[in-house]
């Protein structure tokens, strides 16, 4: 399996995605991710974009011509290195995977304050380190800044599933 990542126009990517699918890849889609808000005075799990602006691309077959992807209006590059030929490696290809296996959607997270450096618990960011730079208690969601395809991202999380990192012969902060 062959996995691809496309920078896009926010509100483009699930069209995108749905061309992508009908052009005969076997997966495409902007990764999902369920944030806790504030409706009618109940507390509900939303769908919204994890990495707005990215479309990832799954096929049996390499994608190597550039063709494949023009006419696709809000596709603005593809990322990766021309060396691998613009597939993702390491570390993004086992992030990519990883999405795949949840069909690009993601569960909420859980935060404990402002600064802490955390590791989130979700699968699929296993072994993926960010710092909480902001939280909305009341709609229990907190700001993860943290690094992706080696540059600075964060997204807004429901708060359930995050673990702070313990500094060396320091314990945790209480929950």
């Amino acid at each position: 399996m062959y996995a691809y990542c496309l920078f896009c126009q926010t509100q483009r990517c699930h069209a995108i995605a749905s061309l992508l699918k009908k052009r005969g890849v076997n997966q495409a889609f902007s990764p999902q991710i369920l944030k806790r808000q504030r409706k009618k005075g109940e507390n509900q799990d939303i769908s919204f974009d994890l990495l707005p602006g990215y479309v990832f691309v799954f096929s049996e077959q390499e994608l190597v011509d550039a063709s494949y992807f023009r006419g696709i209006d809000g596709i603005i590059r593809r990322l990766g290195r021309v060396e691998d030929r613009f597939q993702l490696q390491d570390g993004d290809l086992a992030f990519a995977m990883s999405l795949y296996e949840k069909d690009g959607i993601v569960g909420a997270m859980k935060a404990v304050r402002v600064g802490d450096q955390v590791q989130l618990e979700d699968p699929l960011f296993q072994g993926c380190q960010g710092k909480i730079t902001r939280i909305d208690a009341r709609k229990q969601r907190a700001r993860v800044d943290f690094i992706f395809n080696a540059m600075p991202c964060f997204t807004w999380i429901a708060c359930d599933l995050v673990n702070p990192i313990k500094p060396d012969n320091q314990a945790a902060s209480p929950k």
